[in-house]
């Protein structure tokens, strides 16, 4: 097997653990090495049997647990290509995603099988159970018969072997084609091939605090390239137990989690992080009792301590560093843990490049930094003087993406043929390497929760609906707001007056949100009295409102 690839590294996981838990799903009895090895065996049967081959696209659908994460291995270590999709996404995205990867193969559950019209993914061959490979859906005639011999052949094989019947795969073959988080079917298929992913996960081997046997809570979306890279292949090729929330938890079960697993490397988004510390350290900070410790330095420090102490257990008091990723963590939050010493860091990323970009440890990070360039990744800043103007941040390395799927005009606006890769993002580079962002140049927003959200979209659909003239959707304090111009005409038309169009505005907001996923749905829309500024070809001017507050 080629050693640039990142097959062997799960085969050799799958030998040097093997008795060791590996998966579980979140609070129940754990799967061991061997025990997913065999389940792997019986996945690699049914694809011979449903003619799969090395390079075929399989896609996964569903939430995190044990089964998607050993039907993510199957596909790929058996030389197949996996496309995930996000358990937000509609029905016609889903759609969309399977007739454009191509995929001959789809692996979900029960649960999700409302979101699949067979008549409209004819590719599609079959759909299968992550968690017990039983048929959801055949569409040839004698498959059913097929797996049932596939799963007895299965039955006769050692964990012992299995990774021994695994594919070889070159640097550049595809390992997966993750589809950007598009609120329509107009997201972009990122591909990443082996080389990408396995130097994510080797370069987190060297830099990120984890061993065999140490415990992992997966909670963001395993097909999100962050959650992906590092709370599943990161932690799988190490050894380590990995504990899956099979649904968008709140805080406080992700504290349960924490409480019972112990984890020593935690990876989350700011969201998480700021619950946590409104929750956890502000009401506390709030006492007046507190505040007037805090005035006094010498009192100060022992407070921070304690804060510090609480902080460490409620992540379940062996943490050793968390890190941050997908969007800006709130500077407040983010200079209250610097203070108080609490391992926290930042790392910053895309999903063209698997995803990692920049990553300091906890120790070295600076204040509303993103950390220095990942080993064996060229990163510039384009501008005269990176060190104090900011310009587009441009990576270079086997880090990056091949390209977007069957998108060759897409691909050439963001990779050039030198490879450099046009991030988006503005940003400054120190002389030591340090890199912190300033902002985005691309429209597009990183929620939340990591995943990208493209205000265009939104804005098409609401542009839609009754009383709206136009619209812009702009971000404050993580959620999503919409500036609507109202028809004057229809709404006096209509008798409408102000009040009306008002409750119209809200009416329109809950309409729009019910076709929208979770994590790009609006807040709030505020009618603006005046049309928005326009340059010559009456594209609204953006940046005059991205900072409106009413």
């Amino acid at each position: 097997m080629n050693e640039e690839s990142l097959i062997p590294l799960l085969a050799r996981s799958l030998r040097r653990n093997a008795e060791l838990p590996a998966f579980s799903d979140f609070p129940g009895r754990a799967m061991t090495y061997d025990d997913v090895a065999i389940r792997i065996a019986r996945f690699h049967a049914a694809f011979h049997e449903l003619h799969v081959r090395p390079g075929t696209k399989v896609a996964l659908l569903g939430r995190n647990s044990a089964g998607w994460a050993t039907a993510w291995l199957a596909v790929v270590a058996y030389g197949a290509v996996a496309v995930p999709i996000l358990p937000d996404f509609r029905e016609e995205d889903v759609h969309h995603i399977l007739n454009h990867s191509e995929a001959a193969l789809l692996l979900t559950t029960d649960a999700f099988l409302e979101r699949l019209d067979p008549e409209k993914v004819p590719g599609v061959r079959a759909v299968l159970s992550t968690k017990d490979l039983s048929p959801l859906f055949l569409r040839r005639e004698g498959a059913a018969t097929a797996l049932r011999k596939a799963d007895a052949t299965a039955r006769d094989v050692t964990p012992a072997s299995v990774p021994d019947r695994f594919a070889t795969a070159g640097p550049e073959d595809l390992a997966s084609i993750v589809y950007t988080s598009g609120t329509t079917g107009f997201s972009k298929g990122v591909m990443l091939p082996h080389r990408s992913l396995l130097r994510n996960v080797l370069y987190a081997q060297k830099h990120m605090p984890l061993e065999a046997g140490d415990a992992v809570v997966s909670f963001l979306p395993l097909a999100h390239a962050f959650g992906c890279a590092f709370e599943f292949l990161f932690p799988f090729s190490v050894g380590c137990r990995i504990a899956f929330l099979d649904k968008t938890p709140s805080p406080q079960v992700i504290l349960k989690a924490f409480a019972t697993e112990k984890p020593r490397l935690v990876l989350t988004v700011p969201l998480v992080l700021e619950k946590i510390y409104a929750r956890r350290v502000r009401p506390f900070l709030e006492k007046p009792a507190v505040r007037f410790l805090t005035r006094l330095p010498a009192l100060r420090r022992k407070v921070d301590a304690l804060l510090r102490r609480k902080l460490v257990e409620a992540f379940g008091g062996r943490v050793l560093e968390v890190v941050v990723g997908g969007a800006a963590l709130n500077p407040a939050v983010e200079e209250f843990l610097l203070r108080i010493g609490f391992p926290v860091t930042v790392g910053y990323g895309m999903t063209e490049c698997g995803p990692l970009i920049s990553y300091s440890g906890w120790r070295e990070h600076r204040m509303q930094g993103v950390g220095r360039a990942v080993d064996g990744l060229e990163l510039v800043v384009d501008s005269p003087d990176p060190a104090r103007v900011p310009g587009e941040v441009r990576v270079r390395g086997p880090y990056v993406m091949a390209g977007y799927y069957k998108s060759p005009e897409a691909t050439r606006e963001v990779l050039g043929e030198d490879g450099w890769l046009r991030t988006g993002d503005l940003g400054l580079l120190d002389s030591d390497g340090s890199l912190s962002l300033k902002g985005r140049s691309k429209t597009m927003f990183l929620g939340a929760t990591g995943q990208n959200v493209y205000p265009e979209e939104i804005e098409a659909r609401l542009n839609a609906l009754p009383l709206v003239a136009e619209s812009l959707v702009v971000e404050r304090d993580h959620r999503l707001h919409a500036l609507v111009y109202p028809d004057l005409e229809a709404a006096d038309a209509a008798r409408v007056g102000h009040d009306g169009i008002l409750r119209e505005m809200e009416k329109n907001r809950l309409k729009l949100n019910a076709k929208l996923p979770p994590f790009c749905q609006v807040a709030a829309i505020e009618v603006v009295p005046e049309e928005f500024q326009k340059t010559p070809t009456k594209k609204i001017k953006r940046f005059l409102y991205a900072g409106r507050t009413g």
